[in-house]
């Protein structure tokens, strides 16, 4: 997967440039390769397999001496490691809800490190994508979510999630920004001139 090159990140920075101005809310974008290298989980399942697949194969035909039954778990489980350690077979050994935890977990660091709760009016807003977990999220802080719920939000992060699967991050990004806006301008209409944070996409390799 390849993030979004300084043109693309351009873009969507101009893209929150445009929606700021019709209302108080402070947009930042965050953009993650992946939210956790999950190291635990190729060796789990490379120790599982390694263990169990010489073995049933043992059971099942007898062909396999004490020494080479060894050999052949040992060599699994080299194998296995080096093969699950790639981020895409990676990413299918793990459970959804654990990447959806990890991810959302993430956001809502990002959420606090790029202060997003220190706004005047409390009128922050992240957008955030996992690219590996094919995660997209909306938090927003309380002077959005007195005039908009949750579930405002929900057709939004759903079509850019299916942006994302299709590999349409940028797409996403600026589809996602301009529908937010149109919703944050009726409901949290701009009363001053002001930009407290950057509008930047924030990459985190």
């Amino acid at each position: 997967m390849a993030l979004l090159t300084e043109h693309e990140q351009r873009k969507v920075a101009e893209a929150i440039a445009r929606v700021e101005r019709d209302t108080d809310a402070e947009l930042v974008t965050v953009l993650a390769a992946r939210a956790d290298d999950y190291a635990y989980i190729p060796l789990l399942w490379a120790s599982l397999l390694a263990l169990v697949v010489p073995g049933v194969l043992h059971y099942l035909t007898g062909w396999l001496t004490m020494h080479s039954l060894l050999l052949v778990q040992w060599i699994s489980f080299v194998v296995l490691c080096l093969v699950f350690r790639l981020p895409k077979v990676t990413t299918h050994l793990i459970p959804r809800h654990v990447r959806h935890w990890r991810a959302s977990n993430l956001a809502r660091r990002q959420f606090l490190e790029q202060n997003l709760h220190h706004t005047v009016g409390s009128t922050g807003m992240l957008i955030f994508v996992c690219e590996a977990e094919r995660y997209v999220e909306i938090l927003v802080d309380e002077g959005i979510s007195r005039r908009l719920d949750d579930k405002s939000w929900d057709a939004i992060v759903a079509a850019f999630t299916e942006q994302v699967r299709q590999g349409q991050t940028l797409q996403g990004f600026v589809t996602c920004i301009e529908a937010c806006g149109e919703l944050l301008k009726v409901h949290v209409p701009v009363t001053q001139v002001r930009n407290e944070l950057p509008n930047r996409l924030v990459v985190l390799g």
